[in-house]
């Protein structure tokens, strides 16, 4: 039994090739590769691997939050501006709350890598008692993204945008999501932090 709190989180990869089975999907992988090495907590997993559509897609978001009580959502792929990229605004269409700086700090992140990062359209909402985030599409930017730039000291250059993730759970009333600190390093005031367990 662990003494961490469980957290069930969802992970989306929104693909027409890759959920038609035209090529593999390397989204949810990668996003349960970097959670596994990320958290402390045990995981209770939902996985969906859906096309481009934006009803379905916020269908997918309002079944993980409302029926699963995923604790937090992240989804992959679809934020570009091609005309079947639509993940922002089905994302946007089940918020209650917007929190624009985790598509800002994305931005900023990718933008240390190439200038084309300016036209990712990543969002951030609040539904009910969970967060869900719009993440890149290729494996190597969702780390970077989750996880920030460090220096060869180990030091931040740039703070990804997880670093953020659990002080906003606790917020909004979710399980202590707490990390490895050497992937990533979660901030929350003295106030709100409880004290440290052994693994």
């Amino acid at each position: 039994m662990s003494d961490f709190d469980r957290v069930r989180i969802g992970v989306v990869s929104i693909s027409d090739r890759a959920s038609s089975g035209a090529y593999e999907d390397k989204g949810i992988p990668a996003l349960k590769e970097w959670l596994t090495r990320a958290l402390r907590n045990p995981i209770d997993w939902e996985t969906r691997l859906i096309p481009d559509e934006q009803e379905g897609i916020s269908a997918s978001l309002r079944e993980l939050v409302d029926e699963c009580r995923c604790d937090l959502v992240l989804t992959t792929g679809g934020t570009g501006p091609a005309p079947r990229d639509v993940t922002p605004e089905a994302t946007l269409a089940v918020a209650d709350k917007v929190m624009p700086g985790f598509g800002e700090q994305m931005r900023q992140i990718s933008l240390r890598f190439v200038p084309t990062a300016i036209l990712s359209r990543q969002v951030a909402v609040i539904r009910g008692r969970a967060l869900i985030i719009n993440l890149p599409g290729q494996p190597k930017s969702i780390a970077e993204t989750l996880e920030g730039l460090k220096d060869d000291q180990g030091q931040p250059v740039v703070h990804g945008i997880f670093a953020a993730v659990p002080y906003c759970i606790d917020l909004i009333g979710g399980p202590y999501i707490e990390t490895v600190e050497s992937v990533c390093k979660a901030f929350r005031p003295k106030s709100a932090q409880r004290p440290a367990k052994s693994a």
